[in-house]
């Protein structure tokens, strides 16, 4: 049985980065995610917009196979060559506005290696502080799964039953353009949002990978629509995947602390599952 390296040191491991939010890649979002958001300088940042920023230009000649930066620098060196956006937590104390100058410090908070039906997983957890004026504004815990490559006769995972009977929804139509922009616009150099033949042929998946975090975004705003009081906490979890083939929906629900969002694949399967709370 293989067992996997002890990487456990890397627990505690930071991270500094400083960013100006600006108000140019705000309004290019808004070419992938129309939103009624009137958008200049000093105007909120809609909640988990902050992935348009803090980018880390690693050299080409540093990257990992999958257009990643290679782990063992913040990340930790886990052999697992599949890295997959899992889920994460986000706690909104106030406002990041365009025009802020925002520190984000990142931590590494756990890591977790398990064996699944599908073999071996390590999870790992970046908790970011997003900083203004010493003053911890969002709070955000994103969980990472690094998986090994799919087995020939691998099972395809069991489709899990998407919730009824929202109070909105709304059919998000995919393209090989919308996929490519939200790479662009968050610097995220992962093929199995471009590369088709890697892909199908090295990741396994049918097509390409609808990015996780634009899912995640998707959910917020749609979230966002049951409330008109601000967004103070948002939590989401992937659970299937979503391919740029064909549309899906996205839906919300009011509930007794918020809203509960997902979207559902063209199949009509849980994708991702988010809870949202208002003030």
């Amino acid at each position: 049985m293989h067992t996997q390296p002890d990487i456990s040191d890397w627990i505690g491991r930071t991270e500094i980065a400083t960013d100006r939010i600006d108000l140019r890649p705000a309004m290019l979002m808004q070419s992938v995610v129309p939103s009624d958001h009137v958008l200049h300088e000093g105007a909120k940042l809609p909640p988990l917009w902050n992935w348009l920023y803090f980018h880390s230009p690693s050299p080409l000649e540093q990257l990992g196979r999958d257009g990643h930066a290679a782990k063992g620098g913040f990340l930790p060196p886990t052999d697992l060559p599949r890295r997959m956006w899992a889920g994460g937590r986000f706690r909104f104390h106030g406002d990041l506005c365009i025009g802020d100058q925002v520190t984000r410090r990142s931590e590494i908070l756990n890591i977790t290696p398990k064996t699944g039906r599908s073999g071996r997983l390590c999870f790992v957890t970046v908790g970011h502080h997003y900083i203004r004026d010493d003053q911890t504004l969002w709070h955000e815990e994103h969980d990472i799964v690094y998986r090994d490559d799919p087995l020939p006769d691998q099972p395809a995972p069991l489709p899990m039953p998407a919730p009824t009977g929202p109070d909105v929804s709304e059919t998000i139509t995919p393209s090989i353009v919308m996929l490519f922009r939200y790479s662009a616009l968050t610097f995220n150099g992962h093929r199995i949002h471009y590369d088709r033949s890697y892909v199908r042929e090295v990741e396994g998946y049918p097509d390409l990978v609808f990015h996780g975090p634009l899912t995640a975004t998707l959910l917020a705003g749609i979230a966002q629509r049951c409330s008109d009081t601000r967004m103070v906490a948002f939590d989401y979890r992937a659970v299937a995947p979503l391919f740029d083939t064909a549309p899906f929906q996205i839906s919300a629900k009011r509930d007794a602390d918020g809203a509960t969002a997902w979207a559902t694949t063209p199949q009509g399967a849980l994708a991702m599952q988010a809870t949202a709370r208002f003030e």
